[in-house]
C-alpha cells in the first residue's frame, strides 16, 4: 500500500511536470503555494503534537502559534527574502547566507555543515514515525506493547527499507534536472496533494474520536474533567517550564517555518509569484487551525482509553481507530502520516543535497581529483543523488542510535533550536548593511557551539552515549558548564535555557564583531544589494562588478563544463534572442552576458563557486580543470581586491565627470555674464540717449515756445521713469541670478493676481486705444506662489503685448489656464508676430527681435530684460514660460506653474 501511494504521488508529480512543459503551470496558484508551505506539518505535527498534548496539555500550541505569528509578518520579511533570492539566483539557505556576506565559500560550507547536523534528527523523526505507524498496522494492538523490539535490525529492519524507499523517491522528485534554481513543479504539486491527504485524515480521525467513540466535545471534555490528571492538561500548569517554555517554543517555531531547508525551498526557491504571499499569509494559519481542532480531543481520548499507561501517546492517532474497529480509517490515518513524513523528507533532502553538493562535496572533489571529462553535469547529478542516499542513511543511523530513546517532539525540538541559529545572520543581514562576513561566521559558530553543548550532547547523555555525569556535574566535572545550568544559572527549562544562551551568544558575537570589523569591497556591494533590494528594483545584477575581456566562446565553454554543451548552447541562444544580440564566438561578452552566465552556473555549483569560476575567465585566464582546482585553492581576497580596484576606478570616473560639469557650469556663467552686460547696455542706452537729446534741445533753444518745451519735458520725465524701472529690473535680475532675491511663497488666487496686473497696465491700453479682454472662471484658482513676483510677470507680458499692437485696431486677450500639471496665464495679441527662427531666443536675447520692430521712442515695460526676468521668476516656481507665434499672426505668451512649487 505504501509503495502504491508513493507511486500515486510520483504520477501526480509527473503530470504536473508535463503540464508545466506545455506552458500550463499548476503551481502558479496561491492555493497550491499555500498547501506546499504546509510541508511544515510533518509527522511531528501529525503524531507528535497529540503525544505532546497527552503529556503537556495545551503545551502543543506554540508549535502552531509560532508559524501563525510569522505568517502575519510575511508581507515584510518573506517578500524581501524572495526578492533578494530571485535577483541573486539563490538556491538554498546556505547560498543565501554565503551570498549576503561576499559570496564566501567558507561561510557557505559552514552553514551547510550545521544544517546537516541540525536537521538529521528531524529526518530521523520521520523515519521513526513511519516505522512505528507501519508496525502498528502490521502487529495491531496485541503486539504493540513493545514496538521498539518489533522493527528489527539490519536487513530485516523496517526503518532501513523506509529510508531507502524515500531516498529513491527523493531522487526521482528532485534530481532529474541539474539547475537547482529551477522550480520543481511536480514536487510542489505532489506536496500540495499530500497536504490535503494528511489534513483530511487527521480531521476524519478527529471526528471519529469525538463523535464516534464519544458523544461530542461536551461528553469528551466532561469525562476528562472528571479525572484530575487530565483536568490539569487543560491549564498552563501542565506545560514544563511555564510561560518561558511557551515563549521559547513559539520563537523557534517562528524561525523554523522560515529557515528550515524545506521551508526555504517551498517558500522562496519554489515561489512562482510573490503576490501569492498575500493569500498564503491568512490561508496557511487557517490550515494550521484546522489541524489544531482535534489535537487535544484525540490526546484526551487516548488517555481515557489507555489510562493504565504503557501506550506511546505518539500513536494515539493510529491506535484509536483500531480500538474502534475502523480498519479503513486506520489505513487512511496511516496514509496521512506517511504523507506528513514523506513530504518533509523529500523536500528536506532535496534542499540539503543541493547545499552539500555545492558547498561541501564539489569543492573538495575538484580540489583532490586530478582529471575529469569536459562535461561535469552528469558527475554533479550523480553526486547529488549519492548525497540523498547518504543523508537518508545518516538519518536512519541517528534514529537507531539515539532517536529511539526520545519522543517525536523532543527530536523535533533539537532541530528547531538548531535552525533558529540562522535567523540572526539572515534577518539582521537584510536590514543592517554593517554586518560583516567574520561577524556572521563568529555568530553562527558561537550559537552552534552552545546548541551542541546544551541540547545535542545532552540528548546523547540521555541516550547513554555520553556519561550521565555530563548532565549532573558538567564536562570534566566543571559545574558551571553543566549543559542545563550554564554558569550555575538553572533559571529555565532545558529548551529555554539552550535557546536563550545560544541566541545570546549568536547575536552578541555578530553585533560585537560587526561594530569593530571592516567589510571587504565585495561584502559592501552585496550588503547594499540585499538591504536595498527594492530601492534598486531587485535588479540582482552583478554586471557592474565585471570588467576586463572575456570572449563569448570562453564563457560558453565554462558553462558547458557544468551543465553540458547542449544545454549551454541552448541557454546562450535563448538569452541572445531575448536581448536581440548578435555576437560572434570571438567577440567580447558584454557585462550582462557575464552576469547571466554566473547566474546560470549558480544553479549547478552554488553562488560562491560560480563567482570564482566566472571571475577567472573574465580576468583573461584560460580555464581548464587544473585552473579550476587552483582557483578553488585561492582565497576570496583575490576577487575582493580586483573589485576594490574597479570600485576606486568608478569613483575616479565619477569625480572626473563632476569636474567636467563644474567647468561647463563656469563657462555657462561666463556666457550669461556677457549676455547680461550686453542686454543691460542695450536697455540703458535708449532712455539715456533720449534724456540727453531732449535735454540738449531744451538747453540750446531758449526761444522754444511753451507748448514744445512742456512736451519735451514730459518726454524727459517719462524716459527718466523708464530708466528707473530698468535699473530696478536690472537689480532684480542680478538678485535672482545671485540667489539673493527674497521669495515669499503663500496661498494666492491667480484670478485676483491677473486682475491686479490688468488694473496696473490699464493706462497703457487706454493711451494706445488697444482693446483688452479677460477670460477667467468665476471661482478662485489657488496656488502657492510669490504674489508680487507673479504680478510682475503678468504686467511684463501685458506691457509687451500692448507695445506691438497697432493703435486703435490692436486687441489683447488674457486667458487663465488650469490643467492637471498646474495653472497659468496666456496673453494673446494681434501684433506683427515673431519669425519662427527667433522663437527659441525670445527670452534670452529678445532685445535683438525687439530692436528690429521698435518703431517708437515710447518703449513701455515689456523689454527683452523684462522677459528674461519673467523666465527666471517662472523657473523659480518650477514652471515654464514660452511663446507661440507666426509672422503676421500675432503672438501668444504663456506660462504654467505647479500648484505647489516647493520651497
Amino acid at each position: 500500500m505504501s509503495i502504491s501511494y508513493l507511486g500515486l504521488l510520483f504520477a501526480v508529480a509527473y503530470h504536473a511536470d508535463r503540464q508545466a512543459a506545455r506552458g500550463r503551470s499548476l503551481v502558479n496558484n496561491p492555493t497550491i503555494y499555500t498547501l506546499s508551505i504546509a510541508v511544515y506539518c510533518t509527522s511531528w505535527t501529525y503524531y507528535g503534537s497529540v503525544g505532546r498534548a497527552a503529556e503537556t496539555g495545551i503545551g502543543f500550541l506554540p508549535i502552531f502559534l509560532g508559524p501563525t505569528i510569522m505568517a502575519a509578518l510575511w508581507w515584510l520579511l518573506l517578500t524581501k527574502i524572495i526578492a533578494i533570492s530571485k535577483a541573486n539566483h539563490i538556491t538554498s539557505i546556505a547560498d543565501f547566507i554565503a551570498s549576503r556576506f561576499g559570496k564566501s565559500p567558507v561561510l557557505g560550507g559552514m552553514v551547510t555543515l550545521f544544517v546537516v547536523i541540525g536537521v538529521l534528527p528531524y529526518i530521523a523523526l520521520q523515519l521513526k514515525a513511519v516505522t512505528v505507524s507501519l508496525d502498528v498496522l502490521v502487529h495491531h494492538l496485541d503486539d504493540f506493547q513493545d514496538m521498539r523490539g518489533s522493527t528489527g535490525a539490519g536487513w530485516g529492519d523496517t526503518a532501513l527499507y523506509v529510508a531507502m524507499i524515500l531516498a529513491l523517491f527523493s531522487i526521482l522528485f528532485g534530481t532529474r534536472h541539474l539547475d537547482a534554481s529551477e522550480r520543481h513543479e511536480g514536487m510542489v504539486t505532489a506536496i500540495a496533494f499530500e497536504s490535503i491527504v494528511k489534513l483530511g485524515a487527521f480531521l476524519f480521525v478527529g471526528l471519529f474520536v469525538t463523535f464516534g467513540l464519544f458523544d461530542g466535545f461536551g461528553d469528551l471534555f466532561r469525562k476528562a474533567m472528571a479525572d484530575p490528571s487530565l483536568k490539569r492538561l487543560m491549564t498552563f500548569d501542565a506545560m514544563p517550564g511555564g510561560f518561558a517554555a511557551w515563549f521559547s517554543m513559539t520563537l523557534i517555531a517562528m524561525m523554523a517555518v522560515m529557515f528550515l531547508p524545506r521551508q526555504f525551498q517551498v517558500l522562496v526557491v519554489e515561489n512562482v509569484n510573490p503576490v501569492h504571499i498575500r493569500q498564503a499569509s491568512w490561508l496557511f494559519p487557517l490550515y494550521l487551525l484546522a489541524f489544531n481542532l482535534f489535537v487535544l480531543p484525540i490526546a484526551l481520548a487516548g488517555r481515557l482509553f489507555f489510562s493504565g499507561g504503557g501506550m506511546d501517546p505518539d500513536t494515539f492517532v493510529l491506535i484509536l481507530p483500531i480500538q474502534g474497529n475502523q480498519v479503513w480509517l486506520a489505513l487512511f490515518v496511516y496514509l496521512g502520516g506517511l504523507s506528513a513524513a514523506t513530504s518533509m523528507v523529500i523536500v528536506e533532502v532535496i534542499a540539503m543535497s543541493t547545499m552539500v553538493s555545492n558547498d561541501l562535496v564539489l569543492p573538495l572533489l575538484l580540489r583532490f581529483r586530478a582529471a575529469f571529462r569536459e562535461d561535469l553535469s552528469g558527475i554533479i547529478l550523480t553526486i547529488r543523488r549519492g548525497i540523498i542516499i547518504a543523508l537518508m542513511l545518516l538519518g536512519y543511523l541517528y534514529f537507531r542510535l539515539i532517536g529511539e530513546s526520545h519522543t517525536l517532539v523532543s527530536i523535533g525540538i533539537i532541530s528547531f533550536a538548531a535552525v533558529a541559529q540562522f535567523a540572526p545572520a539572515i534577518l539582521i543581514g537584510i536590514y543592517w548593511q554593517g554586518v560583516s562576513r567574520r561577524a556572521a561566521m563568529g555568530g553562527l559558530m558561537a550559537g552552534f557551539i552552545v546548541w551542541f553543548h546544551t541540547l545535542l550532547f545532552a540528548s546523547f547523555a540521555k541516550s547513554g552515549w555520553i556519561a550521565a555525569s555530563f548532565l549532573t556535574h558538567g564536562p570534566w566535572g566543571i559545574a558551571w558548564l553543566k549543559p542545563q545550568a550554564l554558569f550555575g544559572l538553572p533559571l529555565f527549562d532545558p529548551l529555554t535555557h539552550s535557546v536563550f544562551w545560544s541566541l545570546l551568544a549568536n547575536i552578541g558575537t555578530l553585533v560585537l564583531i560587526s561594530l569593530f570589523d571592516r567589510q571587504t569591497a565585495v561584502e559592501q556591494i552585496q550588503a547594499l544589494n540585499f538591504v536595498n533590494v527594492f530601492e534598486k528594483g531587485a535588479r540582482g545584477g552583478n554586471e557592474y562588478l565585471w570588467s576586463g575581456f572575456v570572449s563569448v566562446a570562453e564563457l560558453k565553454k565554462l558553462l558547458s563544463r557544468f551543465i553540458g554543451p547542449a544545454q549551454a548552447e541552448l541557454d546562450f541562444a535563448n538569452y541572445m534572442q531575448h536581448r536581440l544580440l548578435k555576437l560572434e564566438e570571438h567577440a567580447q561578452a558584454p557585462a550582462h552576458l557575464v552576469a547571466f552566465a554566473e547566474k546560470r552556473l549558480t544553479g549547478a555549483i552554488g553562488s560562491a563557486s560560480a563567482r570564482v569560476m566566472v571571475s577567472s575567465v573574465v580576468t583573461g585566464e584560460e580555464l581548464d580543470l587544473h585552473g579550476v582546482m587552483r582557483i578553488l585553492d585561492e582565497t576570496s581576497q583575490v576577487i575582493e581586491y580586483s573589485q576594490r580596484l574597479e570600485l576606486k576606478s568608478r569613483q575616479l570616473e565619477a569625480a572626473t565627470r563632476q569636474l567636467q560639469e563644474v567647468n561647463e557650469r563656469l563657462q555657462e556663467l561666463d556666457r550669461l555674464k556677457d549676455e547680461f552686460i550686453s542686454t543691460v547696455s542695450h536697455e540703458l542706452r535708449t532712455p539715456l540717449t533720449s534724456i540727453r537729446a531732449f535735454s540738449e534741445i531744451l538747453r540750446d533753444n531758449e526761444e522754444m515756445d511753451l507748448g514744445d518745451r512742456r512736451r519735451f519735458t514730459e518726454i524727459i520725465i517719462k524716459e527718466a521713469e523708464r530708466l528707473t524701472r530698468l535699473v530696478n529690473q536690472i537689480l532684480d535680475l542680478a538678485k535672482i541670478e545671485s540667489g539673493k532675491m527674497e521669495w515669499h511663497l503663500e496661498r494666492v488666487d491667480l484670478v485676483e493676481i491677473a486682475q491686479d496686473a490688468i488694473d496696473a497696465t490699464h493706462q497703457l491700453f487706454e493711451n494706445k486705444s488697444v482693446r483688452l479682454k479677460f477670460h477667467a472662471p468665476l471661482y478662485p484658482v489657488m496656488l502657492k506662489a510669490d504674489r508680487d513676483k507673479i504680478i510682475q510677470v503678468v504686467i511684463n507680458l501685458l506691457s509687451n503685448a500692448v507695445k506691438f499692437c497697432e493703435a486703435s485696431v490692436g486687441a489683447v486677450e488674457v486667458h487663465l489656464r488650469q490643467v492637471p500639471e498646474g495653472v497659468g496665464i496666456e496673453v494673446v495679441d494681434n501684433g506683427p508676430g515673431i519669425p519662427k527662427e527667433d522663437l527659441e531666443k525670445v527670452f534670452e536675447k529678445f532685445h535683438q527681435v525687439d530692436q528690429a520692430r521698435d518703431e517708437t521712442m515710447d518703449v513701455p515695460l515689456g523689454t527683452g530684460l523684462g522677459l528674461t526676468i519673467c523666465q527666471r521668476i517662472i523657473e523659480r516656481h518650477r514652471g515654464r514660460i514660452w511663446v507661440e507665434s507666426e509672422l503676421g499672426q500675432g503672438a501668444t505668451f504663456k506660462f504654467l506653474v505647479p500648484l505647489d512649487p516647493g520651497e
